[in-house]
């Protein structure tokens, strides 16, 4: 499993677009890791709102894109998450 991020092409024909995060700059090409990157990762709750998260949708604590695909949606910002596109050979 791995993790892939990017600007959609919309955003980075924005003249005021800035990169989410020093360590993710803007670019075409995606960022792809075998971790989630620390700035999704730390919009994941924490503590009792995690609790009750992990609670009412069954989600494994160690599951961290389960839980940022149920719990951070609708981010605040200009930040959206979504599932990816698989494509079957």
């Amino acid at each position: 499993m791995y993790y892939r991020f990017s600007y959609t092409a919309d955003y980075l024909a924005q003249n005021d677009a800035a990169p989410i995060r020093l360590s993710l700059p803007l670019q075409k090409e995606p960022f792809e890791d075998k971790r989630l990157f620390p700035f999704f990762d730390g919009l994941i709750p924490e503590g009792w709102l995690l609790n009750i998260a992990e609670n009412t949708w069954k989600l494994n604590p160690r599951d961290r894109m389960g839980l940022l695909l149920s719990c951070c949606r609708d981010c605040i910002g200009a930040v959206s998450i979504v599932p990816m596109e698989v494509e079957h050979d």
